[in-house]
């Protein structure tokens, strides 16, 4: 994918300005312009800014048995933090707050990290994993598969299973979805909750590490 800058970009003089409205359509044989693809990347991170300081309900609409226990408690997502490249969203399961999922803008793809904490705010040993984007995706729907770091950590840790990960993250104008998938013929794994992004919940408190 090429470089694309992120969303904050420094104020242009009015010729660059009016140079840079003309680059982005072009004419067609008819004279017409044609406006140029919004980036679904910068589409996508626009949706998520939208949803700053809110905090939604969730619901597992997976049924692998490994998530049971998740299923049954209250799930809460929250979009604590919106800095001009990165967005933090904690997900709490009940009273654990442990989990954060962290979007990162690259200005070539987006970045998501799982940020694990203890109650005391430390680190767990299963920390900091997830992948970039490998393709453009689309406004609503973003795909990240494992990198190196994750992989390396997984296998260090014993968990050869989720070397094959796929994370994904969706949102539109009515409900926001974190999923993990892994396919293979030994190996199947599905994760999935949904938010109804229409009834927004009280905020809860901070994830562990971020009081």
């Amino acid at each position: 994918m090429t470089h694309r800058p992120n969303l904050i970009r420094p104020a242009l003089p009015l010729a660059a300005l009016l140079l840079a409205a003309t680059a982005c359509s072009a004419p067609d044989q008819s004279g017409t312009p044609i406006e140029a693809e919004p980036d679904p990347q910068v589409a996508f991170i626009e949706r998520l800014t939208e949803l700053c300081g809110q905090s939604f309900a969730g619901t597992m609409v997976s049924t692998d048995e490994a998530d049971a226990d998740i299923a049954e408690q209250p799930l809460v997502m929250h979009v604590a933090d919106c800095a001009p490249d990165r967005i933090r969203i904690p997900f709490h399961v009940g009273e654990d707050r442990s989990r954060t999922w962290v979007i990162t803008d690259t200005g070539t793809g987006i970045l998501l990290k799982h940020d694990h904490r203890h109650e005391d705010g430390s680190d767990d040993v299963i920390t900091q994993y997830g992948g970039e984007t490998a393709e453009p995706g689309t406004a609503t729907r973003q795909e990240f598969p494992v990198d190196a770091e994750s992989i390396a950590l997984f296998e260090r840790e014993g968990l050869d299973v989720s070397v094959i990960n796929v994370w994904a993250v969706e949102v539109d104008d009515s409900s926001f979805a974190y999923e993990l998938r892994r396919s293979a013929e030994d190996n199947n794994r599905f994760f999935r909750v949904e938010f109804d992004l229409g009834t927004p919940v009280e905020t809860p408190p901070p994830a562990w590490g971020d009081e």
